[in-house]
């Protein structure tokens, strides 16, 4: 039997400023990407310009948001780089 250990999941500056913003639905922004911690590749793949980035979608008052990541599989880590509205180019 072998255990598979958790991702961490690890915030950019940029990515916890835009969770900030995004008050008072922080702590549900937070679950949101905790779920990572279990699932990586939970958020679909990204293509062009964020190609080996993911996209991991969630809805708030006020309409559709998503995280932007990447997985390190080596350090086991999900690092979320943006954390918004869909928007082009991010």
């Amino acid at each position: 039997m072998s255990i598979t250990l958790p991702y961490r999941v690890e915030v950019t500056r940029k990515a916890e400023k835009d969770i900030e913003g995004l008050r008072p639905y922080s702590d549900r922004v937070v679950r949101e990407l905790l779920a990572l911690e279990q699932e990586p590749t939970r958020g679909h793949s990204l293509l062009r310009e964020l190609k080996g980035a993911r996209s991991l979608e969630f809805s708030l008052p006020g309409g559709a948001h998503r995280a932007l990541y990447v997985v390190k599989e080596r350090d086991r880590v999900c690092l979320v780089f943006y954390v918004g509205p869909p928007r082009r180019g991010v």
